[in-house]
């Protein structure tokens, strides 16, 4: 079984930035993606940025240049750097990790909340 364990979410003022941690464990294949995904109130769950275990990044638009993704493969950890957050950014973020072998394999977060606002 794979858990997973965010901490860094809170409340920012807009302009401010967050750093927001991840911890996967358990039986985790070495070639994984591990990713953050948010969702606001009365919205859908949105992709916000993702890493493969080799380091290619994929973000979404909206925070593209305020968001850097990054990970540590040696222990299963990535990371989401938010900075210039704007109140739009304001959500629940969940961290994911994902592998093909065989059959799909995916393992979600419980989420943390992240508020921007002054």
């Amino acid at each position: 079984q794979v858990q997973l364990a965010e901490s860094g979410g809170g409340l920012v003022q807009p302009g401010g930035s967050l750093r927001l941690s991840c911890a996967a464990s358990g039986s985790i294949f070495s070639f994984n993606t591990m990713g953050w995904y948010r969702q606001a109130p009365g919205k859908q769950r949105e992709l916000v940025a993702v890493i493969t275990s080799g380091g290619n990044t994929d973000y979404a638009e909206s925070v593209k240049g305020r968001f850097t993704i990054s990970r540590d493969n040696a222990k299963n950890t990535v990371y989401l750097q938010m900075n210039s957050l704007k109140p739009e950014d304001t959500a629940v973020y969940c961290c994911k990790i994902a592998w093909r072998r065989i059959r799909e394999y995916n393992y979600w977060g419980q989420g943390t909340q992240v508020t921007v606002s002054s």
